[in-house]
């Protein structure tokens, strides 16, 4: 191997960003980087590591030896960034840094935390990674600040990529370019705008589902090559699919190989443990309050935004980053400067990484995973907020699937709980979440916490469904419940699409397809998501009948959804209605396509003079038993 050159990728400029904690594109100069210096080809070395006394590279090129002909370069004096280039070092090769601690004259192996590929777990090392991908997904880029808006529909299906489907030859997950062809034609037949992968950042423990991140720049190369998960996000977008990704800037693992302890000091994470570790994950947190571990967390933002061309962000567990309390018993967390439990470092770098996105990535989503009542998730940083476009809305999925999951019998008792959500709906732009982290940990599937025999059951699940799609707010449901799988998803194995050779799983997803459509192309049920004036009642008080009754309204249309949360089956019901005019009934979720009763029910209804729900015109209609019906106004 030749011998080490100095040679340094950082600006004054660079620099100053980096120790101001601003810099959002770090990955251009850390890391390794092919390039060519004085005519010779080869790879750029560069890692922050202030509290070493000497870091070398090694890796399959030099034999894995820490020999003095490796070792990099401070090049700026107190920066703590080590870096320098070796001729003949080509892409694919395996590298890591030998650390030298002047903290405890200990040596450490670190993988490189600016990797753009790593090894495949549980083998750590990063590789050398070049990319030259073309993409042919500039019609989309054009445009997809009209279906990444808040004005438009966004109808999510999340996907845990490694246990969607099994090859059946193999057992295996597909691979990202497999990926390409059938996950793609699958969100296309069921009418999905968006998919969210489950973290796809490199994690060394599967079972993590991604959310144990060790590599903030690196895809996991279980499915494929860095290159082949580009072309999946090209395919994607070829089909008018927008993604977003989980990124988990809340805590990562304590790997001897990754971020922890990286120079023999709490570099990364946060040195006083009551900040710096995670009780219910066993995970380490970052220290927010370094200038540069938050440059380092905005450049993993913004690099899968520029580099994979990414529609959106979901950013994990914000509320164990915004609270020092977070599952701590008293004694285990301080106060702030103020005596109160926000942590104040924390809120500050994610109201700098949602400015710092929607600067450069204007026609992009960030999207809060939040589940307090923490004013202003979704608000604009200028107006004081923490500046996410959407936040999920986690007290909508507590109390719809508390109150879905009671006997019917029962539910007259409890008929505020499934409309409490609309008391507070247009306080932060939200998302409807079916996630996920409903369906693991002994919680079972979404059909299994459906009260009744089969038929009650999958009726329950069609109307929380339809509930869902008509409820302001965006939606997101996680795969397998779009089939209505009745087991606990497990990340080893593939969804069990085996379920739709029965009648009662095809027609969930028949349904799920349909409403999708409806979702898509009726404005009345998306224009005004975050609107106040987008939604108003026609009857909530109906707990003897346990029917909801709403009216949804776009710039230019409406219109009136019925739910029937009983088994009965409601003939001559009345109903107030906005206007005076024939009605018809554009959604059933009763109909024997979708494994309903198909009930007879009239296609179309005209309105009375009646007056009625403090409307002067009414109509009278049959509703559904554990159904939902849509209806429109044709003409006056």
């Amino acid at each position: 191997m030749n011998k080490i050159i100095p040679f340094s990728r950082f600006s004054d400029f660079d620099l100053d960003l980096f120790r101001a904690g601003n810099h959002c594109r770090l990955y251009d100069n850390f890391g390794s980087h092919i390039m060519t210096v004085n005519g010779e080809t080869g790879t750029y070395f560069a890692v922050f590591a202030p509290a070493a006394k000497s870091v070398k590279v090694i890796g399959d090129f030099n034999h894995w030896s820490a020999d003095g002909t490796s070792e990099l370069f401070v090049q700026w004096n107190g920066s703590g960034i080590w870096e320098g280039f070796i001729p003949g070092v080509q892409a694919g090769a395996l590298y890591k840094y030998s650390i030298l601690s002047n903290h405890d004259d200990k040596i450490r192996e670190k993988a490189d935390p600016y990797a753009r590929r790593t090894e495949m777990p549980p083998k750590s090392a990063s590789v050398v990674e070049h990319s030259d991908y073309k993409w042919e997904d500039a019609s989309w880029m054009s445009i997809r600040h009209n279906p990444n808006s808040l004005g438009k529909p966004m109808s999510v299906y999340e996907c845990h990529l490694g246990s969607w489907k099994k090859s059946n030859e193999e057992h295996r997950s597909l691979h990202y370019t497999e990926l390409a062809e059938e996950l793609v034609n699958y969100l296309t037949e069921m009418n999905f705008t968006h998919v969210e992968f489950l973290p796809v950042m490199e994690h060394p423990y599967y079972p993590s589902w991604g959310y144990l991140c060790t590599s903030y720049f690196a895809p996991t190369s279980r499915y494929g090559s860095p290159d082949d998960l580009r072309f999946l996000i090209d395919k994607l977008h070829q089909n008018n699919i927008g993604v977003i990704l989980d990124w988990v800037p809340a805590h990562f693992p304590n790997d001897e190989f990754a971020l922890a302890d990286f120079d023999g000091t709490c570099l990364y994470e946060h040195p006083d443990r009551k900040k710096g570790f995670h009780p219910d994950w066993n995970s380490l947190i970052f220290n927010y309050e370094r200038e540069e571990i938050r440059a380092f967390l905005l450049s993993s933002a913004h690099y899968w935004c520029k580099e994979f061309h990414v529609d959106g962000l979901r950013v994990d567990a914000v509320a164990s980053m915004i609270y020092l309390d977070y599952s701590r018993d008293d004694g285990g967390w301080e106060p702030n400067i103020h005596g109160g439990n926000e942590y104040l470092a924390a809120i500050e770098f994610l109201k700098e990484l949602n400015t710092s996105i929607y600067r450069d990535f204007p026609d992009i989503q960030m999207i809060a995973e939040e589940s307090t009542a923490f004013n202003g998730v979704s608000r604009p940083v200028d107006a004081g907020g923490l500046g996410f476009g959407l936040k999920w809305m986690m007290g909508w999925m507590n109390d719809t699937l508390e109150y879905m999951s009671k006997d019917p019998i029962h539910r007259k008792y409890h008929h505020n709980e499934i409309s409490r959500s609309l008391t507070y709906a247009f306080s932060e732009n939200y998302m409807l979440p079916l996630s996920h982290d409903e369906v693991v940990h002994g919680k079972g599937s979404i059909a299994q916490k459906m009260p009744g025999d089969e038929w009650q059951k999958f009726a329950n699940l069609r109307l929380l469904y339809c509930y869902m799609y008509t409820h302001p707010g965006q939606k997101l449901l996680f795969m397998g419940n779009d089939i209505g799988q009745t087991s606990e998803w497990n990340v080893d194995h593939g969804i069990e699409w085996h379920l739709l050779e029965f009648a009662p799983h095809k027609g969930v997803q028949k349904m799920i397809k349909d409403l999708n459509f409806l979702y898509k192309n009726e404005p009345a049920l998306y224009e005004k998501n975050y609107d106040g004036d987008g939604f108003e009642w026609i009857e909530w008080n109906d707990s003897q009948n346990c029917v909801l009754a709403f009216i949804r309204k776009g710039v230019e249309s409406e219109v009136i959804v019925i739910c029937n949360f009983t088994p009965n089956l409601l003939e001559n019901y009345r109903i107030g209605v906005p206007e005076k005019g024939l009605y018809k009934m554009i959604f059933n979720s009763d109909l024997s396509e979708y494994w309903g009763a198909n009930s007879d029910y009239s296609e179309f209804k005209a309105s009375e003079a009646l007056p009625y729900h403090e409307r002067s015109n009414s109509m009278e209609i049959t509703v559904p038993p554990l159904g939902a019906i849509v209806y429109k106004l044709q003409s006056e």
